[in-house]
């Protein structure tokens, strides 16, 4: 059975989280169906979107893991895009989380480094 995500993100300023979601995520959104709706795919059938929800802004929480963590993490190409947290777990697998203008949560996981 094969399975796609896509991955909702409310936010309250929808110009304002494009502007800090492009440089977290890579690129510029892959589809834009209308004015308040941005999508991401960061892999086949995986997708993130953002939609302007502003009474639910603020409430998500997603962990992409990707294959390189330090890479993923230099790879961001805006200085004002801090990590709120890092953390290494008891078995080594790390993550990193960042929070948007309206406190969603997006982390990066990574494997333990050898």
């Amino acid at each position: 059975m094969a399975v796609e995500l896509f991955a909702g993100i409310p936010v309250s300023d929808h110009g304002r989280v494009l502007a800090w979601y492009e440089p977290l995520l890579g690129a510029a959104p892959a589809i834009r169906p209308d004015d308040v709706e941005a999508v991401w795919e960061l892999g086949g059938h995986r997708c993130v979107y953002t939609d302007l929800r502003p009474a639910h802004a603020g409430h998500a929480m997603h962990t992409l893991f990707v294959d390189d963590l330090d890479a993923w993490g230099a790879g961001i190409a805006a200085p004002r895009i801090e990590p709120a947290e890092r953390e290494t777990y008891a078995d080594g697998v790390r993550k990193v989380t960042y929070r948007d203008p309206d406190g969603d949560e997006i982390g990066f996981g990574g494997a333990p480094v050898d």
